[in-house]
C-alpha cells in the first residue's frame, strides 16, 4: 500500500461523524473501567494489527478482565473476556443509538458492569443528546474506515520513530477518542499552575509544560487532514520560528498558535516520510528553544541513552 494515501474529509465526513461517536461510546467505557493515569494516559485507544483496542480493563472494580476492540478489517466490535469468551457485532448498518445498545448488551451478557458517566458525546455539537437517542448518525463506509485505519497506522509508526529521539518523559503514541486525533507528547519538569477556572480535563492534561505532536483527519474548523504540533504554555515569539517543509505554517487557534503541515502538502514531497519527521523536529526545536529546554541533554539518537553505545554509533 502507498504511504499516506488520499483521505479527503469530504469523501467520508458522514462516516467519520458516525465513527467518532462510536469511538466516544467505547472511550467512555474505557474511562469508567480503566485505572487512572497521569495526563489522562489511561483514556486513549492504542493501535492493533486490525484496528484499535481499549487495552485490558477490569479486575480491580469487580469486573472480569476484558478488552474492547474495533476490528476495521472485519468491521466488527469485539468484546473479549480473559477466560476466552467473546461477543461481537457489525459496525456497519448501525446508528449511534443501536451501536450503544449493542455494546452495553454485550457487556451485560459477558457479566461486565460499567457505570458510564454522562452517556452522551463529549465536546461535539450534539453533546446534549444521549447516545441512546442518536439515530441521526448512521453512515458507515467500510472502505473509508479501512483507509482511516491504514493512514492512522502509518502515522502511528512515524510518531513512534519521532518519539525515539527523546529521552525525557513522553506519552505513548495513542489515539484520542474525544478529539479523534493520534498524538504523542513530550514533557518538561516545569509544573504549570492552571487558573482555578480551567476545566478539570485541561488541568490534568496540561499540569506540566508540553510540546505535542500529532495528526487529525480534519473537522469543521480545519476541513482537511493535517499533521500538527503545539507548545503549551506557548512561549513568546513561537510563531516567528521557522518550520519545514515549505507547506508547513503557523496558524492562530484559540488564542495560541499551531504548527500545521497539511496532509496533502506532505504527500506532495519527494519523501513524505522524511518531510513529516522534519516537520515535527522543526516544531520541536521551535518550542524547545523558546521555552528553554535542554535540547542536547534530552536528545536520544537512535533511541539509545547508553553513552558507550552512543559513542560507537
Amino acid at each position: 500500500m502507498e504511504l499516506f494515501p488520499a483521505v479527503p474529509l469530504a469523501e467520508w465526513q458522514d462516516t467519520k461523524s458516525t465513527l467518532h461517536r462510536f469511538a466516544q461510546v467505547i472511550g467512555k467505557i474505557r474511562l469508567a473501567a480503566g485505572v487512572r493515569r497521569n495526563h489522562w494516559w489511561n483514556v486513549p485507544f492504542h493501535l492493533t494489527g486490525r484496528g484499535l483496542t481499549t487495552r485490558p480493563m477490569g479486575q480491580t472494580d469487580g469486573n472480569p478482565i476484558f478488552t474492547i476492540d474495533f476490528d476495521f478489517v472485519g468491521h466488527r466490535l469485539v468484546v473479549t473476556v480473559v477466560d476466552g469468551r467473546d461477543l461481537s457485532f457489525p459496525l456497519y448498518g448501525q446508528s449511534v443509538a443501536s451501536f450503544y445498545r449493542a455494546a452495553m448488551r454485550a457487556l451485560e451478557t459477558l457479566g461486565i458492569q460499567v457505570d458510564m458517566n454522562i452517556p452522551r458525546p463529549f465536546d461535539l455539537p450534539d453533546s446534549g443528546r444521549p447516545f441512546a437517542d442518536d439515530t441521526e448518525h448512521a453512515v458507515y463506509d467500510p472502505a473509508m474506515v479501512t483507509r482511516y485505519w491504514q493512514v492512522l497506522s502509518q502515522v502511528g509508526l512515524v510518531l513512534e520513530e519521532f518519539a525515539s529521539g527523546f529521552s525525557g518523559k513522553i506519552s505513548p503514541v495513542h489515539h484520542f477518542w474525544h478529539t479523534f486525533d493520534i498524538a504523542c507528547t513530550r514533557f518538561s519538569d516545569r509544573v504549570i499552575d492552571q487558573p482555578a477556572e480551567v476545566d478539570p480535563v485541561t488541568r490534568e492534561a496540561y499540569s506540566r509544560e508540553v510540546i505535542s505532536f500529532g495528526f487529525w483527519f480534519g473537522d469543521d474548523a480545519f476541513p482537511e487532514p493535517a499533521f500538527y504540533s503545539y507548545t503549551a504554555p506557548e512561549p513568546e515569539g513561537l510563531d516567528s520560528e521557522p518550520l519545514v517543509p515549505g507547506a508547513a505554517r503557523w496558524i492562530a487557534q484559540r488564542g495560541s498558535h499551531l504548527a500545521v503541515l497539511p496532509y496533502d502538502g506532505a504527500r506532495a514531497e519527494a519523501d513524505p516520510h522524511a518531510a513529516v519527521l522534519d516537520f515535527y523536529d522543526s516544531a520541536y526545536q521551535a518550542g524547545a528553544r523558546r521555552a528553554g529546554w535542554d535540547i542536547a541533554a534530552l536528545a536520544c539518537p537512535g533511541g539509545i541513552t547508553d553513552p558507550q553505545r552512543r559513542a560507537g554509533m
